[in-house]
């Protein structure tokens, strides 16, 4: 906050920018509102199919469904989490006030102007990459890349200063590895080993899943 936050948004284009407008639109996939809508989507597709099936299939959709619910939950709590510490804390937006100030904080205040650490996006973003990491390691390099760049288009964007992302970040990683500890206990989607550290237990293949959805979807 001291050192970089200042000098890194005066870098950064006028806000309103008419060229950034591609920018604008990909930092909408980091929105929590569209992410949670969509995993809520999904769980409610899974429990409109569950009733059709039988079997193997029902207890591949189940497995299925618990990965599903863990997302949901992550992103969930980190948003919970990333709008208290954006009440309680109270950080002003870039040029808030008129001037690039790193220091401007109204706390309690409530109102959208002063809402900025941390970044809900970031917060968001941090939360599902981490989430879909932990489910499916295949996919951890393409979902740190979203998340990053999530961070970076709310810096560039005049959004956010670049702590409020880090911030962001960290509360949607630690909220994650939460809710994956409360699901490993309970050995929904996950494994604690001996020495403590957690593993997911091997899930439906894709394979396994298309043959589901067309059983399901079957007249």
């Amino acid at each position: 906050m001291a050192t970089a936050d200042v000098a890194a948004i005066k870098l950064m284009p006028a806000r309103g920018t008419a060229s950034l407008w591609p920018l604008r639109w990909f930092t909408e996939l980091g929105k929590s509102t569209y992410v949670q809508w969509a995993l809520a989507g999904g769980l409610i597709v899974i429990l409109l199919m569950l009733p059709r099936l039988t079997g193997v299939s029902r207890q591949v959709l189940i497995a299925f469904g618990v990965r599903v619910q863990y997302l949901f939950f992550s992103v969930l709590t980190a948003v919970l989490c990333a709008e208290l510490l954006k009440y309680i804390i109270g950080r002003s937006r870039p040029f808030v006030g008129g001037e690039a100030n790193a220091f401007y904080f109204d706390h309690f205040a409530g109102i959208p102007a002063f809402e900025s650490l941390p970044s809900g996006h970031a917060s968001t973003a941090f939360a599902l990459a981490f989430a879909v990491s932990a489910v499916w390691r295949k996919a951890t390099l393409i979902m740190m890349v979203y998340a990053v760049l999530i961070c970076v288009s709310r810096v560039i964007l005049l959004a956010h200063h670049p702590s409020d992302v880090v911030g962001g970040a960290l509360t949607g990683v630690i909220c994650a590895m939460f809710i994956r500890y409360w699901f490993a206990a309970r050995r929904l989607g996950f494994s604690i080993g001996r020495d403590g550290s957690i593993a997911p237990l091997a899930g439906p293949s894709g394979g396994s899943l298309k043959r589901v959805a067309r059983e399901a979807l079957a007249p």
